[in-house]
């Protein structure tokens, strides 16, 4: 189904390979565990194995942060990771990237939409990562993984973004980059836009549908404001 760009009142974005650039950084990383494996990898494309690895490893591991929330513990296991945290014990502090022309795009939205974030990550690092490129004032509400009762692929945060945002579910656009940010869109009853620039390829993203399927976040703007 088209896109419906009149329906449209507010904007969920994800975080992750949405706002964020991680998928670079997470490729890096195996990209270094990989090396020793060059001299059997097709042309020897240490990288490009590293990021097709990390694509395909995005969907069992979100099924897998799925699990805590599913048998209700998943508050325990945020406020230990918090308690590890203010002890510096729970590992490097990962650096943030921002995906290229992101302010921009949400400087030209903040006028026409309203806007969510709905995240499956903590609330810790949701924050850390918005406030560290200023975002924060861009969005009208948060929803980390412990805001709503069930969080991704479900669609209890996109229903409590719209609820908190004065909306209904279905004048809302879930923007993200991964299956399970399209299924739970399609599961609030809001249209999706699904994006190349970070975890998901093309052809399982459209296997699920969207709306409109976009190389980048930024790609956005052009299309719901025309220029």
């Amino acid at each position: 189904m088209p896109l419906d760009i009149q329906r449209i009142k507010a904007i969920c974005f994800d975080v992750d390979g949405t706002l964020r650039d991680t998928d670079d950084q997470y490729a890096l990383r195996f990209e270094r565990l990989f090396r020793p494996l060059k001299i059997f990898l097709p042309n020897g494309d240490v990288h490009h194995f590293a990021r097709r690895f990390v694509m395909w490893a995005e969907g069992p591991g979100n099924a897998l942060l799925s699990i805590p929330d599913r048998f209700h513990f998943d508050d325990e296991i945020a406020r230990f990771g918090d308690w590890l945290h203010r002890r510096g014990l729970g590992g490097k502090n990962h650096e943030f990237l921002l995906i290229d022309g992101i302010r921009d795009l949400l400087e030209a939205l903040e006028p026409e939409y309203k806007m969510s974030v709905v995240s499956a990550r903590s609330r810790r690092g949701t924050m850390a990562f918005l406030d560290h490129f200023g975002l924060t004032p861009f969005f009208d509400v948060i929803v980390s993984a412990q805001t709503a009762n069930r969080t991704k692929p479900w669609p209890d945060p996109i229903f409590l973004a719209a609820e908190r945002l004065g909306v209904q579910p279905s004048e809302c656009l879930m923007v993200g980059d991964t299956t399970v940010d399209l299924r739970s869109g399609k599961a609030a009853g809001a249209q999706t836009a699904g994006v190349l620039c970070g975890f998901g390829d093309e052809e399982e993203l459209m296997a699920l549908e969207p709306d409109v399927l976009l190389a980048s976040t930024t790609d956005l703007a052009g299309l719901l404001l025309g220029g």
